[in-house]
């Protein structure tokens, strides 16, 4: 391939489950890009890799107007689409030749890819064989993920927001419970296949101490059916109503998942088993057990959605992490994922940076045992104080007869 010279061509794809600000990072890099003078056209891959390799590129510019371009730091999902998808290990696989024709045809200097911990290794493996083929094309990650498991950065884009709705959805809840003065018990099931980040920002939903939810489950700690019945009827005595917020990926002290103890779970693309039904389970358990009125209920995709109860702080990071990819490519970095470091003063204060992505691809960064209460039942006031932060702000959401306002991509 020719030595890249003067103004070049960006691509840019989103991949793996989206979040309430995905498309904010998709934003920075979009405006990052038309105000630098080394880049000539932003390339957009619909469905991520999988979509570039059958030919589906958009140039942005001009399929999308300075509104549309601007409604993206609100509207949530992913507006390129995404794709579940893992390149081959071997890099004399034909595909990566093919991928990076095609990178030369289109001229593209750059390739920006926001999402999680299986697109940071897209990001390693492409980087790798450009190295590998004497390809000046530079490749970046930015991260994206609800579950905030990234290694190498204080947090990831998405789960400030994810944490803003978990914890005004289950305040609600409480509030909703305590209607009538009658025993009963709510289990909220919420993601976090093997981190449990999510479910740990529940106790944000807490106004005083002792205040609902009582308890909290993580997939971090050992999950012991008889336990969990012990402890939710001894919180009745105290308690007319109890709510319990349990993450999706509870497993037993065999590695079982609490889940599979109602019914075989199916796998996912990459083989990871789809995990749901835990609070059905835990239901069905208290039901039989203590007899009295119990309700199960799954947050789900809306925890990854909900864009009008999305963090100014989340959306404003998200559109950085944006921003500072295209920069960092611009330097010549490579194979490097975008970071967010705390600085450490009284002041919540973000310093971006870079990783390898060698270092962040398949690995998972769990909550600390030091931010599990030692029945491992709740969680510390470290883990407030480090969450907190990230869900201050609103999202200014544009509105329109009533309801929000979003950015479609048309077909």
């Amino acid at each position: 391939m020719s030595e890249i010279k003067n103004s070049v061509n960006i691509l840019v794809g989103q991949s793996g489950g989206p979040t309430t600000v995905i498309n904010s990072s998709l934003y920075g890099v979009i405006k990052e890009a038309i105000s630098s003078e080394g880049i000539n056209r932003i390339y957009g891959m619909i469905n991520g890799i999988e979509g570039f390799i059958d030919d589906k590129v958009i140039d942005i510019e001009k399929s999308m107007t300075e509104e549309e371009i601007e409604l993206l730091m609100h509207t949530p999902a992913a507006y390129l689409g995404s794709c579940r998808y893992k390149l081959p290990m071997d890099m004399d696989d034909g595909v990566y030749k093919m991928i990076f024709r095609k990178f030369s045809e289109l001229g593209i200097g750059y390739f920006v890819y926001i999402g999680g911990n299986d697109s940071m290794d897209t990001v390693d493996k492409l980087s790798r064989y450009a190295k590998k083929t004497s390809s000046n094309v530079k490749v970046i990650g930015i991260p994206k993920t609800i579950d905030n498991d990234l290694e190498c950065t204080d947090h990831s884009p998405g789960f400030g927001s994810a944490a803003k709705y978990v914890a005004t959805t289950v305040r609600d809840i409480v509030l909703d419970a305590n209607v009538y003065n009658t025993h009963s018990v709510t289990i909220v099931e919420l993601m976090g296949r093997h981190a449990g980040w999510i479910t740990a920002s529940s106790a944000l939903a807490r106004k005083f101490e002792g205040d609902n939810p009582v308890l909290i489950y993580l997939p971090e700690a050992p999950f012991d059916v008889d336990d969990f019945v012990r402890k939710v009827k001894k919180n009745l005595e105290n308690n007319n109503n109890v709510i319990v917020c349990v993450s999706e990926g509870i497993k037993d002290k065999d590695g079982n998942f609490i889940c599979e103890y109602n019914a075989k779970q199916g796998v996912d693309t990459f083989g990871h088993k789809m995990l749901t039904g835990c609070g059905k389970y835990l239901e069905n358990v208290i039901k039989d057990e203590l007899n009295v009125k119990v309700r199960s209920v799954e947050l789900n995709v809306n925890q990854r959605c909900k864009a009008i109860l999305a963090s100014a702080t989340d959306i404003n990071e998200a559109i950085e992490c944006g921003r500072y990819g295209v920069k960092m490519a611009l330097k010549g970095e490579t194979g490097k994922m975008i970071t967010m470091n705390r600085k450490a003063q009284d002041e919540y204060e973000i310093e971006y940076g870079v990783a390898e992505c060698s270092n962040v691809c398949n690995k998972e960064k769990l909550v600390p045992d030091a931010w599990i209460s030692e029945d491992k039942t709740d969680v510390t006031k470290e883990f407030i104080d480090y969450v907190t932060p990230l869900i201050q702000g609103e999202n200014e959401t544009p509105m329109e007869n009533g309801l929000p306002k979003y950015c479609y991509r048309k077909n």
